[in-house]
């Protein structure tokens, strides 16, 4: 569009609007590329100015061509004159064709000088270039003002981060446990409980956005496959959760008497939704992966300290159990009060254990 509008535009006007067009991005490129070290912008931006420069001799020459006007006309004539003489014949019929040709060449000459229309008197008359040039100046300032406003004017692109999406982890069918168990909960369920618009709020972090979201459907560690133990993980930039669901015949009292023996800190009993709940806290483990081939990298550590609630799987407590657990890179941890109130939501959405 903006081509069209330059091809159609008068000389007085595109001129100075192409240089003003031209000047400034040529500046504006050149001092980028300066600032930046940038060669290929260099490049352009002296594109731009040669191109400026160029429109600029064009008009410095059309107005000396308008200041100093074409003074072929007299010389012409003159010329014209002394031929006629030159080749005056005595014959009246030959000194009347040479007056004739003379006559049309020199009108020929003088319409090309005043710009006059063949067969017409009357000249016509040029616009005013200082005209040309504050209508040039107005233009350009009134395309610079609508690409300023329109922007402003127009909504921008929501450039708000969006939060993770629960990415399915599953691949195939699940393992034979899930066959063997009733009514269990899978990896993207449980994925799609706990990534909940107010799971910020509910951390004490209302504000931030999940970087992450996943789920799997696997069965339990060191149980060759027979237990089912699907997990769901949702990472913010300040704490990670992980929901995990235990489909064995260890309950709550039993799992109790075992973390005496382990190295659990901060035991504490209490019952949620009806169901038999202990809260703990334990140790992550952090290990390093070598990706380069050179090993299998280094030893396996002790993470950061993570807060676990631990809720039997029905009322009954017949065996198996949900786990929610929270940690932080930092160590720090929410209040109790958040994991009992994530639980409350979770919960209902996996399904207790039948009879």
């Amino acid at each position: 569009m903006l081509g069209i509008l330059l091809r159609f535009l008068p000389f007085w006007v595109r001129e100075p609007l192409l240089i003003a067009i031209g000047s400034v991005l040529g500046v504006r490129i050149m001092y980028l590329a300066v600032r930046d070290h940038d060669g290929i912008a260099a490049g352009l931006g002296a594109v731009f100015l040669v191109f400026t420069a160029v429109r600029v001799h064009a008009v410095v020459r059309a107005l000396r061509a308008r200041r100093n006007p074409n003074p072929a006309t007299s010389a012409d004539a003159a010329a014209v004159g002394i031929v006629s003489a030159a080749t005056a014949v005595p014959q009246p019929q030959a000194q009347t064709r040479i007056h004739a040709q003379t006559q049309t060449q020199t009108q020929t000459q003088a319409q090309a000088v005043t710009g006059s229309r063949p067969g017409s008197g009357v000249q016509e008359k040029e616009p005013n270039a200082w005209v040309q040039a504050v209508a040039a100046v107005a233009l350009f300032g009134a395309i610079g003002a609508a690409l300023w406003v329109v922007p402003r004017m127009t909504p921008s692109a929501d450039s708000t981060p969006h939060p993770a999406s629960c990415a399915s982890g599953e691949h195939g069918k699940p393992p034979k446990a899930y066959r063997r168990t009733p009514r269990p909960v899978t990896g993207d369920e449980l994925c799609e409980a706990l990534n909940r618009p107010d799971l910020a709020e509910l951390l004490g972090t209302p504000g931030e956005t999940a970087a992450s979201a996943s789920g799997t459907s696997d069965s339990a560690p060191l149980t060759g496959g027979k237990v089912a133990r699907p997990q769901a993980q949702v990472s913010f930039d300040t704490y990670t959760v992980n929901v995990s669901a235990t489909y064995n015949e260890l309950s709550t009292d039993q799992y109790v008497k075992l973390m005496k023996f382990g190295d659990e800190q901060d035991i504490r009993t209490l019952t949620v939704l009806g169901r038999p709940a202990v809260l703990f806290s334990d140790h992550t483990m952090r290990f390093e992966i070598d990706l380069g081939g050179g090993g299998s990298g280094g030893p396996v550590q002790q993470g950061p300290l993570a807060r676990t609630l631990s809720v039997a799987l029905d009322r009954k407590d017949r065996g198996g159990y949900c786990e929610i657990t929270v940690w932080s890179a930092s160590g720090a941890l929410p209040e109790d009060g958040a994991l009992l109130g994530l639980a409350e939501r979770i919960l209902p959405r996996i399904p207790e254990r039948p009879v």
